[in-house]
């Protein structure tokens, strides 16, 4: 099972180790060679959906924008259509992100294409909401890619990046049990990275944290989630990074960080902030702000 989670990404290693080619000729050999050395404290910055508070939130130009930033990782999400495209899609509906109505499920991909993306504030923009195809195409060697919302389409998505062939680059994380996932890891030759997220302070995170350890699984990286930092949380973070494992913050929101959180950043210190979030031990941060993490973590030589 500890095979499972790690195969393809460490297959993808293996080969650019033996080219000629170094693994520092392109960014996402950089990433998964940080990804893959729990000694390294170089903290990878994950921007959630993008560069939304510029663009619309999964949209084309918001992943452009963070691949010019320097951004190691992009968070998406995913929804089907009802003829079964996958589309870079957050919500249930497409009426907060979209001129549109409705639920993704009930709408063909030809109906979602004639509304136009929202920005953050509600305006109206020309962009249209791509398809996991499309994003991937641009992220393509440029970036890793984090699925968030969608282990529930592993197999379309999975079809999807073996036909491009960014397999090897894509995380994919969710919260279900490890021999849920090795079975379905099983079912393929090759798969994507895999994380489980772990919210620590409810009894479902704590049962799958200690499933985990109990087999003796290391994945390649937690999800930590806490609203209240107490000592079950820091000796939840402790025991990841003693494992071997990277971990992954989130400093979206207080509920997900207990308050160190990326509007207390900007309006604050970013060292008082981001700072408390390495000091625990944190190797990855999803961020809203990924300009603001990056100034940070350049100024203690925690990033490129």
């Amino acid at each position: 099972m500890k095979r499972l989670m790690i195969l393809s990404a460490s297959l993808l290693l293996l080969a650019a180790c033996e080219s000629a080619r170094p693994l520092t000729s392109n960014p996402v050999e950089r990433t998964l060679a940080e990804l893959h050395d729990p000694a390294s404290r170089n903290v990878l910055v994950i921007s959630h959906r993008g560069d939304w508070r510029n663009y619309p939130e999964n949209s084309i130009p918001a992943i452009e924008s963070v691949i010019r930033m320097g951004v190691d990782v992009l968070e998406l999400d995913l929804k089907l259509t009802r003829d079964s495209v996958l589309v870079l899609c957050h919500d249930k509906t497409i009426d907060r992100t979209t001129s549109g109505h409705g639920r993704v499920c009930d709408i063909t991909y030809d109906s979602i294409r004639r509304c136009v993306l929202k920005t953050g504030h509600g305006v109206k923009t020309e962009y249209r909401m791509p398809t996991l195809r499309e994003a991937l195409e641009v992220c393509r060697d440029r970036i890793v890619v984090n699925i968030d919302q969608g282990y529930e389409y592993y197999d379309l998505a999975l079809s999807v990046t073996e036909e491009l062939g960014v397999t090897g680059q894509v995380l994919i994380k969710g919260k279900r049990a490890p021999e849920v996932v090795a079975a379905k890891f099983g079912e393929h030759p090759r798969n994507m990275m895999y994380m489980p997220i772990i919210d620590i302070l409810k009894p479902s995170g704590r049962a799958l944290f200690a499933a985990y350890r109990q087999q003796g699984i290391v994945p390649l990286a937690y999800e930590v989630c806490w609203d209240e930092l107490t000592p079950e949380v820091e000796q939840c973070m402790r025991e990841v990074v003693s494992s071997g494992s990277k971990l992954w913050v989130n400093s979206l929101w207080p509920s997900l960080c207990g308050g160190l959180c990326d509007d207390a950043a900007f309006d604050g210190s970013p060292a008082g902030i981001y700072g408390k979030l390495v000091d625990m031990g944190a190797t990855m941060i999803q961020t809203d702000r990924p300009e603001l993490l990056l100034d940070y973590l350049r100024s203690r030589d925690l990033h490129d």
